[in-house]
């Protein structure tokens, strides 16, 4: 099972900042070679007064059997899906 991922930034949460995480998360996990992002919680707090963002993620893979594919096979597997689209 892949580990959560977190993310944190300051202020009050909009669109722009959500999408500005979950950026930074898929350029965290996009190594993993998992084919899905699940968001998990997107939490905000405040910390002397200061509004912050905790967005967490865990990453997903979709396929057809019931056993998690090595890296490797994950990476041909997306290799092959990209050169197909070109």
């Amino acid at each position: 099972m892949a580990a959560e991922v977190k993310v944190m930034f300051f202020g009050v949460p909009g669109p722009a900042k959500i999408q500005n995480a979950l950026q930074r998360i898929l350029a965290k996990v996009k190594r993993q070679h998992f084919n899905g992002l699940e968001v998990t919680e997107i939490a905000t707090s405040h910390f002397l007064g200061v509004p912050y963002v905790t967005v967490s993620a865990h990453s997903r893979h979709m396929q057809q059997g019931c056993y998690l594919d090595s890296s490797k096979a994950r990476q041909a597997s997306q290799d092959s899906v990209e050169s197909a689209r070109g």
